[in-house]
């Protein structure tokens, strides 16, 4: 039975609980909550995550699928959507917390790469786009082993025995991988 359509409000935290287990247990039940609850979890991404429709939806999307996987610590406090939004809003905060990795990452390699070339290579600033359309432009495993040791600051060994490669051959191919790096990103369309 869908929580706004209960006669008797809960008048414990108990009685939320098992209502709130009931709609989570039962799928006729759970469908048209959900449908009521979303666009108050959307909307409170939305404006939280720079607009972005996509985001907030994938955002909102994890906070539902984690509600129903945790539901059992759901103890009744709020009302069941405030409990969600809380959910949503970790989710927002393990994302701009995977994003602020990825720019430092993408900074790092970036420092690393173009250091020893020198600012006449490259003189406007780069950003991730263009580092992800760079790396894309490469074969996987020169990809893989830039990615792992400059962004993931594994040391050589550590990226030849997650690839399953010789030390040797993994620092030809990272070598190759930098200069192939080096010739996507220097390529004048980009």
């Amino acid at each position: 039975m869908p929580l706004e359509a209960s006669r008797v409000q809960p008048s414990t935290a108990s009685e939320v609980r098992s209502d709130v287990a009931a709609v989570f247990a039962d799928e006729l039940a759970f469908r048209p909550w959900y449908e009521r609850s979303l666009p108050r979890v959307y909307a409170y991404l939305f404006h939280r995550c720079g607009r972005d429709p996509e985001l907030a939806e994938e955002l909102a999307q994890q906070a539902f699928v984690e509600a129903v996987r945790s539901r059992a610590r759901f103890r009744g406090r709020s009302d069941a959507v405030t409990w969600v939004i809380g959910i949503a809003r970790n989710k927002l905060v393990d994302h701009f917390r995977r994003a602020e990795r990825d720019q430092r990452r993408h900074a790092a390699l970036v420092a690393r790469e173009f250091a020893q070339v020198g600012p006449a290579v490259r003189p406007s600033p780069i950003g991730p786009d263009e580092i992800d359309d760079a790396l894309a432009a490469l074969p996987a495993q020169q990809r893989a082993v830039l990615i792992l040791h400059y962004m993931d600051h594994l040391p050589v060994r550590e990226v030849a025995r997650s690839i399953g490669k010789s030390e040797a051959a993994t620092a030809s191919l990272l070598a190759r991988g930098r200069e192939a790096f080096r010739r996507a990103y220097e390529e004048p369309d980009r």
